[in-house]
């Protein structure tokens, strides 16, 4: 199907797009994984797993996202200090 074509279904939404895609070559880009050892002192531990208990998700994942939006917000003022 040419992506014109494609466009036009998804705009007119005549029927469901996912049927047209092939998800096995999907990819989402800058996700690649790495996994890095970080030593946290026992105090940490602790707050770490009484928020994540908090918000019902594990430890890693609020680490994760914490340190997403720390590194955005960085990024963003950054940016707008440059004047990018």
């Amino acid at each position: 199907m040419k992506a014109k074509s494609f466009d036009k279904k998804f705009d007119e939404n005549k029927s469901d797009i996912i049927d047209e895609l092939d998800l096995s070559k999907a990819k989402r880009p800058n996700q690649a994984q790495k996994r890095v050892n970080v030593d946290f002192p026992v105090w940490m531990i602790d707050l770490l797993d009484k928020e994540a208990g908090r918000l019902g998700v594990t430890r890693q994942s609020i680490i994760k996202v914490w340190l997403a939006e720390r590194l955005e917000h960085t990024t963003y003022n950054k940016q707008r200090q440059s004047g990018a």
